[in-house]
């Protein structure tokens, strides 16, 4: 079977109206043919869709504004894709949510979103949607994790331990779907210039990436979204975009926890 290209393909991103999603449109719109844009911010998606077919014309763009928390709302959203027949054979799952700060004192409500929207979410979406991804194969799944998915991490508890589920959900789909001609590959980037602290921040809180990590640790968005690209097409299961960043983390994963506790703690 011939691999998977981005040229004339129809993807799916979700969490596309900002941050990697939106970067992931960008950086697709001269080689695929339909992009399907999702996201709950009508408007942003609106601005997205007008930028990209002003810079590309023979691209075909859906908006769909859906709450992706919602079964309903995913329901809906795969019901349009088998109605409207489209060959689809990209999903990019990245729409997610993130909280910063000690659990006891996390909101509930949040902490819920978050495991409905990072996990169920992306697990009912991926089951969803597999079967179009089966049968226009090759075609790709790239599920947005973290790097914080390998770690239990203070103040990032829930979120962290939801990318762990992504993480190690989708290295057995690599596995799995390797003889159906669907390329699984996890992106677990580190600290990324995004939205992402200030709509983790609690309130009354300001927090912004540089004050939460060393500048050679920090990968633009532009690079994030290349190298995972670059990684589909390579077949990769895990991709982590920073040389010193993935180098980190494989050493962190090799000490004990005794001592990675005591590392954290600090």
């Amino acid at each position: 079977m011939p691999s998977f290209q981005f040229q004339n393909s129809c993807a799916l991103i979700t969490g596309a109206s900002s941050g990697l999603g939106a970067e992931f449109a960008r950086q697709l719109a001269p080689h695929a043919k339909r992009l399907i844009l999702v996201a709950r911010r009508a408007e942003r998606l609106k601005a997205l869709s007008q930028e990209l077919r002003q810079a590309y014309p023979h691209l075909c763009i859906d908006q769909k504004a859906a709450d992706l928390s919602l079964a309903q709302e995913r329901e809906k959203l795969a019901a349009w894709i088998e109605q409207e027949k489209l060959p689809l054979n990209f999903l990019i799952n990245n729409a997610g949510l993130g909280d910063l700060g000690d659990f006891f004192h996390a909101s509930w409500e949040r902490l819920e979103e978050i495991i409905e929207l990072n996990i169920t979410a992306l697990t009912h979406l991926t089951h969803l949607l597999l079967p179009a991804l089966r049968k226009q194969a090759p075609s790709a799944l790239l599920q947005v994790g973290s790097i914080v998915g390998f770690f239990p991490l203070l103040n990032y508890g829930v979120y962290a331990a939801s990318k762990a589920y992504v993480n190690s959900f989708s290295q057995a789909l690599h596995i799995e779907e390797a003889s159906h001609g669907v390329t699984v590959t996890l992106l677990a980037p580190g600290p990324t210039p995004t939205e992402f602290f200030e709509q983790a921040a609690r309130l009354g809180k300001k927090i912004s990436v540089t004050s939460r990590a060393p500048a050679c640790f920090i990968t633009s968005q532009k690079e994030v979204v290349a190298v995972a690209l670059k990684a589909i097409l390579r077949n990769q299961a895990i991709i982590i975009p920073n040389k010193k960043l993935s180098i980190m983390v494989s050493l962190l994963r090799r000490i004990p926890f005794c001592l990675f506790q005591k590392f954290i703690s600090k």
